[in-house]
């Protein structure tokens, strides 16, 4: 059984998006438009996404007028979408739309992903609620030189160090990604 990761670019103050939901502020930074390689993990074999992210990622590159964009990024991967509206699909996508809590559809997307990782690609809340069963890994961060005001957090729970251990810390770039392990609450 593989792991599953949080792995996401935030700016110095813990914001993956500003008010807007918009990422224009990574775009700007010298190679957050197309990421260096490291910045993204590789052994993931699917890929959970809320329906604002999936909503982002469809009308950033106009996915459903060109659907070969969604495989430049989730490749033949499946996508699971936590969401509870009926969305369009792009054409050759595997895209599994899913509703309810993480813990009622974790063994479909952990049977999905067989011995792969599976990737939590955002949003914050989304990690947060396979924090809150126990089921993240992993939280990974690539870190850019940006500060918004506001907008959505990496992660809106309160998470202390003795939960969290420090795996690596590597420059890429103008980013500093930053890995660490989830262990385990010793609270039910």
């Amino acid at each position: 059984m593989g792991r599953i990761l949080y792995d996401t670019a935030t700016t110095l103050n813990g914001w993956i998006a500003d008010e807007n939901n918009s990422l224009s502020w990574l775009f700007e930074v010298d190679g957050g438009e197309h990421p260096d390689e490291g910045l993204f993990p590789s052994g993931s074999s699917v890929l959970v996404e809320g329906s604002t992210t999936y909503e982002w990622l469809l009308g950033q590159e106009d996915v459903l007028a060109h659907p070969e964009k969604w495989k430049e990024f989730h490749g033949e991967r499946p996508t699971f979408v936590f969401t509870s509206r009926d969305l369009p699909i792009p054409e050759g996508a595997d895209v599994r739309f899913v509703s309810g809590s993480v813990a009622d559809v974790l063994p479909r997307i952990r049977e999905a992903a067989g011995d792969g990782d599976i990737w939590v690609v955002g949003g914050g809340d989304l990690a947060g609620q396979f924090l809150d069963i126990g089921a993240l890994d992993e939280i990974c961060l690539s870190v850019a030189p940006v500060a918004l005001t506001g907008g959505a957090p990496v992660l809106p729970r309160r998470l202390e160090s003795d939960r969290l251990r420090l795996v690596s810390a590597t420059a890429f770039g103008q980013f500093a990604r930053l890995v660490y392990e989830v262990r385990r609450s010793d609270h039910p």
